[in-house]
């Protein structure tokens, strides 16, 4: 007998779901600071959407914001849970300029949302708040159309997000960061790591900037933050010099290049055809004030087939 549980998928109903994907992505990517669990989260949604009766869904956009919303919220629980467990500080996925994941970047407050800085802050906050925050503030969802994703009062949306909003605020707009700006500031930045001398860094360093590192157990990375420019000069100063152990671990053929790394200006280091590392760069008018560096390869997998199928890159001038 025909199996009435599931109904066909029609080219067109196939077709409305990969033309609302790329959105899809992109609010799952700030729900869980993971690219790879953002797609995962995403085909989930299409095999739900699959198996609807699609004659009963009246806005498809809104049902699939609603199905993959509460895929996040149950998701989030064993999420916390590998991150109890994480070795050393977790950071998110980096995601390259150009990249559908980054999605809306319109507005300040669309550009800051896919910032390290706040995918970090944003992991302080309850499934719920951080969901809201996310749809009102980097997709202007309506206090309304949010009560109905999360079955939810709209006055107590509208508190939620004002708690959550409290507990990210940084004071401070994000500013839009060109290819031509990030290489200028990257050039600076690299010229100074190289130079096997701390002035240099110091210069180009807030007095309190930090800098946070993850390997993820897998590379040697900092387990704890890096606070204060002469600190964190030291310790660039060391990573950027070409001992021979270091060699034999990274390789010979390492390649700086400058890119757009979730909105900063960023220093890709690549070996062979692989984005070994990132130092993503959190430039303000006083100087550097963070510098993220993800070695984690479990988080390097997306960018570095994003990279090279943007290529071909040119190199910066500066080298091991």
């Amino acid at each position: 007998m025909p199996d009435h549980g599931v109904m066909s998928l029609s080219t067109q109903e196939a077709d409305l779901f990969e033309s609302y994907r790329g959105r899809l992505e992109a609010i799952a990517y700030r729900l869980l600071g993971s690219a790879g669990d953002a797609e995962d989260a995403v085909q989930e949604t299409f095999l739900r959407w699959h198996a609807a009766d699609r004659t009963l869904i009246e806005t498809p956009v809104a049902w699939l914001t609603k199905v993959l919303t509460n895929l996040y919220l149950n998701q989030l629980t064993s999420a916390r849970a590998r991150r109890e467990t994480y070795v050393g500080q977790w950071l998110p996925e980096p995601v390259l300029a150009g990249d559908p994941m980054l999605g809306p970047a319109d507005t300040a407050e669309q550009r800051e949302s896919v910032s390290f800085a706040m995918l970090t802050l944003m992991e302080r906050l309850s499934p719920n708040e951080r969901a809201v925050y996310v749809l009102r503030e980097a997709f202007g969802y309506a206090h309304r159309e949010i009560a109905e994703i999360l079955d939810l009062t709209e006055s107590n949306c509208q508190q939620i997000y004002r708690r959550a909003k409290q507990h990210v605020s940084t004071g401070e707009a994000r500013a839009e960061v060109d290819a031509a700006t990030a290489r200028k500031i990257v050039e600076q930045f690299l010229a100074a790591a190289l130079s096997g001398e701390t002035e240099p860094l110091i210069r180009l360093l807030t007095d309190g900037a930090v800098s946070v590192a993850d390997g993820g157990g897998r590379i040697p990375a900092r387990k704890i933050p890096v606070v204060g420019a002469l600190d964190i000069a030291r310790y660039v100063r060391n990573l950027f010099r070409p001992t021979d152990a270091r060699r034999a671990f990274v390789g010979d053929e390492v390649v700086f290049y400058a890119d757009v790394v979730n909105g900063a200006p960023a220093v890709l280091v690549v070996t062979g055809a692989r984005v070994y590392g990132i130092f993503a760069l959190d430039p303000t008018p006083d100087g550097v004030a963070a510098i993220h560096i993800q070695v984690n390869p479990e988080k390097l997998q997306r960018i570095t087939r994003q990279w090279a199928a943007a290529g071909p890159h040119r190199p910066l001038e500066l080298a091991w």
